[in-house]
């Protein structure tokens, strides 16, 4: 998959250093696996969540939320937000109250 664009996981590993280790992981993986589907892409992070229009992958132990959206068809990851786990709960709230 063209992951599109790893500028955001490194200004994210340049501000919270420990998850870079993690972060380049999930990149290398996404990298190298053309996901067929959603089906597909839980074979290989089991933890991963779809809510519409976003795939959401904990990273880390849970410590870290990475967002993206797949476009299956155009082997494309979108990444939009590279979160920890408190500001991605903070992102959850407005998500849900349609604020985003």
């Amino acid at each position: 998959m063209h992951v599109i664009s790893i500028k955001m996981l490194r200004e994210f590993w340049r501000k919270h250093p420990q998850s870079e280790k993690v972060l380049r992981e999930w990149h290398t993986i996404v990298k190298h696996v053309e996901f067929r589907d959603f089906s597909h892409l839980k074979e290989y992070f089991n933890s991963a969540d779809y809510v519409p229009p976003y795939t959401i992958f904990d990273v880390a132990g849970n410590n870290y939320r990475v967002v993206v959206i797949v476009r299956y068809k155009f082997k494309k990851v979108f990444v939009q937000h590279v979160m920890t786990h408190r500001e991605y709960d903070d992102w959850n709230k407005l998500y849900r109250k349609g604020k985003l």
